[in-house]
């Protein structure tokens, strides 16, 4: 059923566009009702419209919080106008059908997120007319449009338009949906906030709310339909807030698990640095003092994994370095065996655009590239509210984020030898790489790079071997970081026979004294954090 639009009811905060929307129903002969501020902007650009207060025969009250909360407006709205006694009701008690409301809400989000707001503000930004008016609305969208947001009004006046101003019954019900989806968010971002007040991590109840940011070609695999949402106002620097610059495919939904390790990994070094991933899981990882040479050792850490791999870096990315990039196979990849490169993802906070140019042009995959800027780095914006949420069939895990990384002051050193100062900048290279892999993770590192990686194995010995396969003739003289303790001293006395120097490990296990006598026997410096990583 078609319903042509004669009354509307405009009151909103964010007044983006809303000249031109209610100037667009004026001409097809809409009478506007509208509220304070909206009324003000409405009457400035020489728009007519009634007030509420003539609506309602009532003042707005109480600095404006109660104005639309009355029978005049919510009858108006609620009215099934196919119903005998609804209609009797509204003409019983003078009540002019309203056929579209227009809100959007306070910006509780935007208020909140400001720094220094005071709770006091943060309660004046709870909208209680705009939710309440949206949801009669949308509860009765057989008769009545509910607008709230800009991005709609296009939309809906490009209908009134074709139908002689009537919004027909499907964008009604869509528009509906996306209304009670905008309400069940902001309720949600409120509770968030003061579960935040009042020290609460895991309440009652939760809702977490994302807004949706694209349609995805398909989940992890084809057969799977997908879609990314993305957290508004969020501060912190991440894959979620870069900007997908020109060229190249839209990110797949593989792409955005992928680029999000490489980037939460790469972030944790002050330093230049630089990070390759593969599956969720780093087959490369190095720091230097140069950004350039941090790439070249991340490279060649593994060069047949990096085919096709997600790079991370946490500097900008210059002419030089985009040369370095693209030219990785040719440098270097090729006497260490590997049979080509390409890159699916390169993440960073910047990209000089002769950069991008080189990029795009110097090989042929180069086309086909994503480039993610993200912004620069700051470790101050990290949100420490955000949950790590896991789904199992029927239910939820929410879990505090992992920030802890390498905590220098909660370091112990149980053995008799104790590393140096280059062995302990490489076993914080090879713990950081290790806090990003799926357990059970062993790294090696050396010279401040990763050079073995064995991941996600069913026992901890068999993710030693394969991270000293991995190395080969490099393990001599390097480090070992374990996520978690050794329950027995099996992989110390694998890590003596291939010549590693030192090892960081939680330490905990009931077996500590017989891992720690297996390191002095060995000649191994070992390192406690009293942390564990474990990554499922």
């Amino acid at each position: 059923m078609d319903v042509k639009i004669r009354t509307a009811l405009i009151s909103v905060s964010d007044k983006t566009g809303i000249v031109e929307f209610v100037g667009a129903l004026k001409q097809m002969e809409v009478t506007i009702i509208s509220t304070g501020g909206t009324a003000d902007v409405l009457n400035a650009a020489g728009i007519e419209v009634v007030s509420i207060e003539s609506v309602t025969g009532f003042p707005e009250i109480m600095d404006g919080r109660v104005k639309t909360l009355h029978p005049k407006i919510h009858g108006a709205l609620l009215s099934l106008r196919d119903r005998g006694e609804h209609v009797e009701a509204m003409a019983q008690h003078n009540i002019d059908p309203i056929d579209l409301v227009c809100v959007n809400l306070y910006p509780f989000e935007e208020t909140v997120a400001k720094p220094g707001c005071s709770l006091a503000e943060a309660m004046e930004n709870i909208d209680i007319g705009g939710p309440s008016m949206i949801r009669s609305a949308g509860k009765n969208c057989k008769f009545v449009t509910v607008v709230t947001h800009p991005d709609q009004y296009d939309r809906i006046v490009g209908q009134m338009e074709q139908n002689t101003g009537a919004v027909r019954e499907e964008l009604r019900s869509d528009l509906a949906r996306e209304a009670f989806g905008l309400t069940a968010s902001y309720d949600a971002c409120i509770a968030k906030y003061l579960n935040k007040q009042s020290g609460i991590d895991f309440p009652e109840r939760v809702s977490l709310s994302f807004h949706r940011a694209h349609v995805l070609r398909y989940g992890e695999n084809p057969h799977q339909s997908a879609a990314f949402y993305r957290r508004s106002h969020t501060t912190e620097t991440s894959v979620s807030s870069g900007n997908c610059l020109e060229g190249g495919s839209d990110l797949s939904f593989n792409n955005l698990l992928d680029a999000n390790a490489a980037f939460e990994l790469v972030k944790e070094f002050d330093k230049p640095a630089a990070v390759i991933v593969k599956h969720l899981n780093p087959c490369g990882c190095a720091t230097d003092d140069d950004m350039r040479t941090a790439y070249r050792k991340a490279y060649e850490g593994d060069v047949i994994s990096a085919f096709g791999g997600i790079i991370a870096l946490n500097r900008k990315v210059d002419i030089e370095l985009a040369q370095m990039i693209m030219e990785s196979y040719s440098r270097f990849g090729k006497a260490l065996g590997a049979s080509g490169f390409f890159a699916e993802v390169i993440i960073a906070p910047e990209f000089e655009a002769d950069s991008i140019e080189i990029m795009r042009a110097l090989k042929s995959w180069g086309s086909r590239v994503r480039l993610v800027e993200t912004g620069p780095i700051s470790k101050t914006q990290f949100d420490t509210e955000e949950y790590d949420v896991r789904h199992i069939v029927g239910g939820m895990l929410l879990q505090k984020r992992d920030q802890v990384g390498w905590e220098t002051d909660e370091l112990t050193y149980p053995t008799k030898l104790k590393p140096t100062t280059d062995q302990l900048e490489d076993l914080r290279v090879a713990w950081l790489a290790a806090k990003h892999t799926k357990s059970n993770t062993i790294v090696l590192a050396k010279g401040r790079k990763v050079i073995g990686v064995g991941a996600g194995q069913m026992n901890r010995l068999e993710s030693s071997l394969l991270a000293c396969k991995k190395a080969g003739d490099e393990t001599a003289g390097s480090v070992l970081a374990s996520d978690a303790f050794f329950p027995f001293p099996d992989n110390v006395e694998n890590a003596a026979k291939v010549g590693i120097a030192a090892i960081v490990q939680p330490g905990g296990s009931k077996k500590d004294k017989e891992v720690i006598a297996a390191a002095d026997a060995a000649g191994i410096a070992m390192v406690f954090t009293g942390k564990r990583h474990f990554k499922h």
